[in-house]
């Protein structure tokens, strides 16, 4: 090769030297260009002509524009090699970076000198004075913010320029605006005025037209300005187009910024920005509207100081978005990040100095940090390499595993392996773990089992550093891979059998290119499942599947031949192929793609080739649609969809499949009726055989009979256009309507008569026989109770259905049972025996078996038999074959008062939170003795709970608990118009709970009308009267806080009843223990730290709870009034569950 290349340049080097001396008595021909040099011939920048520039510039905003001469310029060559070696970095900046060889041209832009270069920013050209050879200069003046100056004017940026501008500079103030808006371009007139001035105070002024990147923002309504300080964003909150008052906010904001004790607000993008790049950040998630967070904000501003000191970067964020992203649904929280792992505080966050030695305590120590599921799946969707310890706080094996792998926390830390641990048995189920503890390795998003010794740490460790120096390709199991496929944009998987010969020497010669994969961002594991490979359709083992954003591509190749299997697996990911599948992926695809396209065809047929060829040219732009096209050579599974002429193209969406009827060779016309079919809602029409599946594998389905329509005439079109205002309104209900000219299977179905309405419940047909013109009946017909109902039979109901059923009827009746088990068929039998007794009392008895439904209405072991009523469920935990025990166990459930508190599932609890203004959660764990005596308790005041309108309910659910701080039970939790208040007093004493419910429901029912002041909006203190100090003000009410002679005071100088003693022996809170410090309690003086027992005399460390009585949205009842009167104490309560 490199004599070649020597050979190639003095040819080049020989035609320079001797071209111009041969002369010829014949008209010179015109001059052969100089031969292209390597680094031109390499060339990444685009050559252009005249026309393709001018287009360039009228399409584009920046445009990078490098003029040469191939004649008379000697050193261009050289310049463009320099140049080359920045355009990836100008691409990456939204700068387009092109070369022209025009003289004309270059005069007409007044370029005389080459090589030269010209900035194109919104058409308007700047001229390059630097040195062409210095391509850093070069790069800076296309992207930095002095260069874009521009007299009088506020500079426009894209996004990318924008984070750079950012990044270099300290102060940067950002415009971010609509275009074609009045109010935009208003705001842009006037701050155009002060853009001069900020510039000279070292402020930097752009503008950007980005709405995606303003939503990202959470800016709300445009135009928006954004103060950019050191990198950390501020908001303006005030009138835009008064310029002035702008530029001393500016001003202000930059000479204060260094010393003032304020926390920074961040939005989400300048906190994953931070996270990334700060080592030690610690957040505050927050809520500007609530007080408890201002108070917490208070105190926390006073240690910012010092968080700096230690090198700890201290900011605060208002967004709910951003907290639930981080698994944190409660605010005020606290969240320490140390190299992007998070840390959740859970102590008291109005005690500053105590959450300042917990930092600096998470500077100094090792811990295995714990994390919430939405945390474990940020990092791991990172790429980190991690181990993930799934425990259990509560189980002993668990806590003795953790405690010996703390000690090898640091030796991971040092290899440059992150170690969290997670307490949640879903996530665990996830990844196919089924025992807990246990430990999983993550690198590069792939998981691996440690299937040793959890409690030999060195062993553990052992393997830590063989998973890091090892080229294996990782072992998966099948969650694992669904996982994977699901989450990984680009994965080759190979199906093997680890006992196969055959199986070895493939896998022995594929780990030679393990290495080469993930160099090109391609992940490699191996799954031994032949299970898992007849799902996709492979019968022969081994075999490689590469996974494209979930769509499969089937290598056919030899597999021996490693190198061969790169490079297709490099192909693959380089280019947009339609790629081949199997009819069992098709299945799979048509479950988890939501818009999906697939080419029957044969592939040894030269039409159906030309026709996937014409595709591949629309292949990218179905990408951008988000709609996968899929090709299948499989000519049976074709004629199921009723296609019996090859090729065909069909679109499925939410499983139902619709046939393209049009040309296949006109591309632009597919494309078109892709898209249409995506965004549009219409009525499919489907096959014989598409209305077959349909029938069969969905519940209930509108068939609309048209018979054979005239093509000339537009009456079935318009009647099917009418009947488009009522199938959006059935898709909600989970009811599928279609059209068909074919007749076969209406004539099966006794339908004589077209055009015909049939309504297929459970395959089973209903004729409609009202006025096909009216679609409102119509729908009222497909909608109503008894349509739906099949006389002798249970209904099988979707999900979806499932809901409104729920949710609009008294009591129901559901069995959940999986999908094709025979022992659930033969209980079905049994229930069909009791449907229409149950019926006759006005109880719905449905069946469901949709994928999925036990997780979501949290369901042990199916089959199962649920009770509802009012939303409230109560399993069945008798003999369901029984159905006499079955009925008489429905029947008294319906007859019985509602004299016990409610158990609700999860789904319904999250829906009460979310509906319910006033609820009570009773959170108990269902081995928990102390739980149920409780509970017996507490059902004698679930009567006087519902006199009060608060809903009293039951739930056994740890994980929804433990999203609202709890994870000891029992715990007692009222919601108010869904925010969560903590009972901290003896849930044994019933009266007391009673009371503080009742209490805390007309506190909150008041919460609008707390003050004294005149005006009708009574949440703001016009008066300087308080009411919490005093008895008696302008209001005339008696407010209890002193001595007089009544019998409703809070004080404790009188003790309110008759019984002679001085104690006072009423249920409000002036019992409640005072104080800020910790106490002992219990027997005998070994006052060591000893875990809390109840059912143990031993002292017990008791640290206060505050109670400080505040409500959410009512600020300042804390504070003292006009008139200097104390601020009431807080109070502190010594809590147990």
């Amino acid at each position: 090769m490199r004599r070649l290349w020597l050979a190639a340049s003095l040819c080049a080097l020989l035609a320079v030297a001797f071209g111009p001396q041969v002369t010829s008595a014949k008209k010179a021909a015109p001059p052969t260009p100089p031969p292209q040099t390597k680094a031109a011939e390499a060339s990444k920048i685009e050559e252009v002509t005249a026309k393709q520039l001018e287009k360039f510039l009228l399409d584009k905003d920046y445009v990078a524009v490098f003029w040469w001469n191939a004649r008379s310029c000697h050193t261009c060559d050289k310049v463009l090699a320099e140049l080359e070696k920045i355009d990836d970095d100008t691409d990456n900046f939204g700068v387009d970076f092109v070369k022209i060889n025009d003289k004309r041209l270059a005069k007409q832009y007044g370029i005389k000198n080459f090589p030269a270069l010209t900035y194109f920013r919104e058409k308007e050209p700047i001229l390059y004075e630097g040195d062409l050879m210095d391509e850093d200069s070069v790069l800076d003046f296309l992207t930095s913010l002095e260069a874009m100056d521009l007299p009088d004017r506020i500079e426009e940026v894209n996004s990318k320029i924008l984070d750079k501008i950012v990044e270099d500079n300290n102060y940067v103030a950002v415009l971010f605006y609509k275009p074609e808006c009045r109010k935009s371009y208003k705001a842009l007139q006037e701050l155009e005025n002060i853009d001069d001035e900020a510039d000279s105070l070292g402020i930097g002024f752009v503008k950007i037209a980005d709405e995606e990147l303003a939503e990202e923002y959470n800016l709300g309504t445009l135009p928006a300005l954004v103060y950019y300080r050191h990198g950390i964003p501020i908001i303006y909150e005030h009138e835009l187009t008064r310029e002035e008052d702008v530029l001393e906010w500016l001003v202000q904001n930059k000479s204060t910024g260094d010393d003032d004790d304020v926390i920074e607000d961040v939005t989400i993008r300048s906190l994953e920005t931070l996270i990334d790049s700060v080592d030690n950040l610690v957040v505050l998630f927050y809520d500007n509207d609530d007080e408890e967070s201002e108070v917490v904000l208070t105190e926390l501003e006073k240690i910012d100081d010092e968080c700096d000191r230690y090198g700890i970067k201290f900011v605060k964020i208002d967004d709910d978005a951003a907290a639930k992203e981080f698994g944190i649904d409660d605010t005020p929280a606290l969240v320490y990040f140390e190299n992007e792992v998070p840390n959740l505080y859970d102590g008291d966050l109005e005690d500053e100095t105590e959450i300042l030695e917990w930092l600096v305590g998470q500077l100094k120590q090792d811990e295995i940090e714990d994390v919430t599921d939405e945390m474990l799946d940020r990092l791991i969707k990172e790429g980190k390499t991690m181990l993930v310890l799934f425990y259990d706080n509560n189980d002993k094996k668990s806590q003795t595993v953790l405690g010996e792998l703390e000690n090898i926390d640091d030796e991971c830390d040092s290899h440059g392996v992150v170690f969290v641990k997670i307490e949640n048995e879903e996530e665990a189920a996830e990844y196919g773990i089924e025992k807990i503890p246990a430990l999983v390795y993550f690198e590069k998003m792939i998981p691996t089992l440690y299937e040793g010794n959890l409690e030999d740490e060195e062993k553990v460790l052992k393997w830590v550093v063989k998973q890091l120096e090892s080229d294996e390709i990782e072992d998966v199991n099948d969650e694992m891979l669904d996982m994977l496929i699901s989450k990984m944009p680009n994965l080759a998987v190979l199906f093997y059998d680890k006992d196969q010969k055959k199986s070895q020497k493939v896998l022995s010669e594929l780990e030679n290119i393990d290495d080469d994969c993930d160099k090109n961002s391609i992940a490699f594991v191996k799954i031994d499942d032949d299970k898992e490979a007849k799902e996709y359709g492979i019968e022969s083992i081994p075999a490689v599947v590469y996974f494209e954003k979930k769509i499969p591509h089937i290598y056919d190749g030899d597999l021996t031949q490693e190198n061969e299997l790169l490079e297709w697996l490099v192909h693959q990911k380089k280019h947009s192929e339609i790629p081949e599948i199997t009819n069992e992926m098709m299945d799979k695809l048509i479950d988890s793609v939501d818009f999906m396209a697939v080419l029957f065809y044969d592939k040894d047929d030269k039409q159906d080739l030309r026709v996937l060829n014409e595709l591949e040219n629309i292949d990218d732009d179905l990408d951008k649609e988000d709609i996968v096209l899929v090709r299948l050579d499989d000519d049976k599974e074709a004629k199921k969809y009723g296609i019996d002429h090859l090729p065909a193209l069909v679109y499925f969406e939410e499983e139902i499949p619709a046939i393209y009827e049009g040309d296949l060779l006109n591309e632009e016309e597919v494309l078109k009726w892709l898209i249409q079919q995506k965004t549009t809602s219409a009525i499919e029409e489907v096959t014989d055989e598409i209305l077959k599946r349909l029938i069969d594998h969905h519940e209930y389905v509108v068939v609309y009979f048209s018979g054979e329509c005239d093509e000339e005439a537009d009456d079935c079109d318009e009647f099917i256009a009418s009947l488009e205002s009522i199938d959006d309104e059935l898709d909600e209900t989970g009811i599928i309507f279609v059209t068909t000219e074919d007749i076969g299977l209406a004539k099966k179905n006794g339908i004589k008569t077209f055009p015909s309405l049939v309504f297929f419940r459970n395959k089973d047909p209903l004729l409609y026989t009202g006025d096909l013109d009216d679609e409102d009946e119509i729908l009222t017909w497909v909608t109503d109770e008894e349509t739906l109902e099949i006389p002798g039979r249970i209904e099988e109901v979707n999900i979806r259905m499932l809901d409104n059923i729920l949710h609009d009827n008294e009591n129901v009746v559901v069995f959940f049972y999986p999908e094709g088990d025979k022992k659930s068929q033969k209980i079905i039998q049994e229930l069909e025996n009791i449907d229409d007794e149950c019926e006759e009392k006005d109880i719905d008895f449905v069946k469901t078996s949709d994928e999925g439904i036990e997780k979501e209405y949290t369901l042990p072991e199916l089959p199962v038999l649920a009770f509802y009523r009012s939303k409230f469920r109560t399993l069945y935990e008798g003999d369901l074959m029984n159905e006499e025990a079955i009925l008489e166990w429905v029947l008294g459930l319906h007859g019985s008062a509602h004299a016990v508190i409610e158990s609700v599932d999860r789904k319904t609890l999250q829906t009460l939170i979310n509906e319910v203004e006033h609820l009570a959660v009773f959170f108990y764990g269902p081995d928990c003795k102390v739980c149920n005596r409780i509970l017996e308790e507490l059902e004698t005041i679930d009567d006087d709970t519902d006199k009060h309108n608060i809903q009293f309910v039951k739930s056994t659910d740890a994980k929804l608990a433990s999203e609202y701080g709890i994870f000891d039970f029992p715990a007692l939790v009222f919601f108010d118009t869904g925010v969560p208040i903590m009972y901290g007093g003896d849930l044994k004493q019933e009266a007391r709970v009673l009371d503080w419910l009742v209490r805390k429901k007309i506190e909150e029912d008041e919460d609008d009308d707390d003050d004294d002041d005149d005006d009708n909006n009574d949440d703001d203190d016009d008066d300087e009267d308080d009411d919490e100090d005093d008895d008696e003000d302008d209001d005339g009410v008696d407010d209890d806080d002193e001595d007089d002679d009544d019998n409703n005071d809070d004080d404790d100088d009188d003790d309110d009843d008759d019984d002679g003693d001085d104690d006072d022996d009423d249920d409000d809170d002036d019992d409640i223990v005072l104080g800020k410090s910790c106490f002992y309690m219990g027997l005998n003086d070994d006052k060591t730290s000893n875990p809390f027992s109840p059912k143990e005399l031993q002292p017990f460390k008791c640290c206060p709870y505050k109670d400080t009585g505040k409500k959410k949205g009512k600020k300042g009842s804390e504070k003292s009034d006009k008139g200097g009167k104390e601020k009431k104490p807080k109070h502190y309560v010594a809590t147990w569950w």
